[in-house]
């Protein structure tokens, strides 16, 4: 005859309708739990990053060059080591984008924890000068 101690944590129907908190959801079984996989990182478990930044061809070289650095800063104040910095000068766009053929290309490598390109994509979305932006996780 199997005893309550074999099943693991027994919880009464109603109380699994109230909110729970995070150390009471680690208890419960990975189905229970809500599904989501959880792994511990180590402190400098850092992931390498690109991130692709399309400025406006129609700015000023002075106000391009402030648009980078603002980037540069966002990926430092979040934690970021930035590597290097590559810049491919002017090319021209698969299509046009708010009437403009041709854009400045710029590839920033930087190492960070999983959180950090969320937050600078958000602060990237707001930025007049950039047209487009991609941030990728490269492989190790």
């Amino acid at each position: 005859m199997k005893q309550a101690g074999d099943y693991g944590i027994i919880l009464n129907r109603d109380t699994m309708n109230l909110p729970m908190k995070e150390w009471q959801r680690s208890l419960l079984p990975h189905k229970m739990s809500g599904g989501q996989k959880t792994r511990r990182r180590c402190k400098g478990d850092m992931n390498k990053y690109e991130l692709a930044v399309v400025v406006s061809a129609k700015i000023e070289d002075d106000e391009r060059a402030q648009v980078v650095e603002k980037v540069k800063a966002l990926v430092e104040r979040f934690g970021g080591q930035i590597s290097d910095v590559d810049e491919w000068g002017k090319k021209r766009l698969a299509y046009e984008i708010q009437k403009m053929k041709e854009a400045y290309y710029y590839f920033i490598h930087f190492e960070a924890d999983a959180e950090v390109p969320g937050e600078i994509e958000q602060r990237i979305r707001i930025m007049d000068s950039v047209l487009r932006y991609l941030c990728v996780r490269q492989e190790a």
